[in-house]
């Protein structure tokens, strides 16, 4: 290669990079909700882009999956590398010390624990966390019924560093579902709403089938087809999808609505192992002093 054409490449490759930071923009460096002037929560952003996590996942976003293998449930550890602030989805009761470990392991700070939904099948470990990990605040959806130092609702951000969470309201496996999307769109935390080649059940919990699937095809299949789908539960060891792949073989909502509810309403599935306490104690909302 000569050194003309060496000159060529590295000027593109300069260029490409230059034109990648550019399009980042940037978000306020605190864990916070803010009213608008309608009312709504929403995240207050410094700039009128949001910041480009997918192309700097390696340097400012850290990333953890974690598994419950009780309940098959997903913890998911989200953390800025800068500020060090924290989020954590959907724990488990019984994996608290292991989350707080590691989240000290780290040298983060958890600002919020969220869950998606009110679980059934587990307890939430967001109460426990409250009292080991100081500043931390729970979250939930504002319809869920359960009680949280935040009630969310469509359109909130939960901002951590220079990056958030978008909640979508996603109904239907029950009233407080919510998807949590990365701000550049990256990822969705569809927690039971949207499993991989699958979809939570819709037969308790306020559930509705056709709730569900408009749920499903109107928020989160309207996603970029690259973002990558993290459910809150797994059974058959898969542990990422994206909204490409569950438009295509999602072998229930690739179906009519009509059809989706014809399957839904006969899966005749044993009741989840939680579902006694749920009904005391709302997941362990209350019961834990969210």
């Amino acid at each position: 290669m000569n050194s003309a054409m060496t000159s060529r490449i590295k000027l593109s490759v300069a260029y490409v990079l230059r034109a990648a930071r550019t399009a980042c923009g940037t978000l306020p460096a605190s864990v916070h909700l803010q009213h608008n002037s309608y009312g709504r929560q929403d995240c207050l952003k410094t700039g009128t882009k949001h910041d480009c996590s997918a192309m700097d996942k390696g340097r400012g976003l850290i990333f953890r999956q974690l598994f419950e293998a009780t309940s098959s449930t997903y913890t998911y550890l989200l953390g800025d590398l800068e500020s060090r602030e924290a989020v954590l989805i959907d724990p488990v009761l019984e994996t608290v010390d292991r989350d707080v470990k590691l989240t000290e392991e780290l040298s983060l700070s958890l600002k919020v624990a969220v869950n998606t939904h009110c679980h059934a099948d587990h307890i939430t470990g967001t109460g426990i966390l409250k009292k080991k990990l100081f500043g931390c605040k729970s979250a939930i959806s504002l319809h869920s019924g359960a009680m949280a130092d935040i009630q969310l609702s469509e359109g909130d951000c939960i901002t951590f560093g220079k990056h958030s969470l978008v909640v979508r309201e996603t109904p239907g496996h029950t009233d407080g579902c919510v998807t949590l999307v990365l701000n550049d769109q990256s990822m969705a935390f569809t927690g039971d709403a949207l499993l991989i080649r699958g979809c939570g059940r819709t037969d308790f919990q306020q559930g509705c089938p056709q709730k569900l699937y408009q749920s499903v095809h109107k928020k989160i299949f309207t996603l970029p087809g690259h973002c990558l789908i993290y459910p809150a539960h797994d059974y058959k060891g898969q542990m990422v999808s994206t909204v490409d792949e569950e438009r295509k073989f999602n072998p229930r909502l690739t179906k009519t609505q009509e059809e989706f509810v014809e399957i839904m309403d006969n899966l005749n599935l044993p009741k989840p192992g939680k579902i006694d306490t749920w009904n005391g104690w709302g997941a362990g909302e209350e019961k834990f002093g969210n």
